[in-house]
């Protein structure tokens, strides 16, 4: 199966391609669709659903992976951020491919084991586990690697919901909701699920 990582942002949107047909995950492409800051957002939105479906057509990938958004604090960013996911969800739906969402906390956890870990501390992990030179590329399209790879290792992302809902203070936000007392492994797959995520 090929997976597509997707980290959504309506000026630089990153994309990363997995293979999952071997024993370990190969990397097909991955990079970022940078659209002119000073366009309109539609031709944004344009030029980035272009590119996109230049390679969805090329990769023809099954799965499309976006990490989930819950809490946000500028209405504006989140309503603009709505767009380029739907029409991203849209792009791929056309093309038959399922859908996933995971909670941010829970693609760190998969990847670092912390689900606290920083945007570079998950960089470094995801270039080290996939075995590729990280560059000078933004970390939107880490941040895309580590969605696709937290969707094909099935096996740590069942760890990461299990350590998500077992760990932290009994008021804390998690981005899924918020607890007066510790969410057991179980609903915490039952939310992802809802999400449309997939607990394997």
């Amino acid at each position: 199966m090929i997976i597509l990582g997707i980290d959504p942002g309506s000026i630089t949107t990153g994309y990363a391609f997995l293979d999952t047909d071997g024993k370990n995950p190969k990397v097909l492409e991955y990079g970022v669709l940078h659209a002119a800051e000073t366009k309109p957002l539609e031709d944004r939105l344009l030029h980035i659903l272009t590119e996109l479906e230049k390679l969805l057509d090329k990769y023809k990938p099954q799965a499309l992976s976006m990490e989930g958004v819950f809490f946000y604090k500028n209405p504006k960013s989140a309503l603009v951020l709505g767009h380029i996911r739907g029409a991203v969800l849209v792009a791929c739906r056309r093309r038959g491919m399922t859908y996933n969402e995971y909670p941010p906390t829970v693609v760190k956890q998969s990847i670092t084991g912390k689900g606290s870990a920083s945007k570079d501390q998950v960089a470094n992990m995801v270039f080290a586990r996939l075995g590729i030179d990280r560059g000078d590329l933004p970390l939107d399209a880490s941040d895309a690697l580590a969605i696709a790879l937290t969707h094909a290792n099935p096996a740590p992302l069942a760890g990461a919901v299990a350590a998500s809902g077992s760990t932290g203070s009994s008021k804390k936000k998690t981005g899924l909701l918020t607890r007066k007392k510790k969410a057991t492994t179980k609903q915490w797959m039952d939310l992802i699920e809802k999400m449309g995520g997939t607990i394997q």
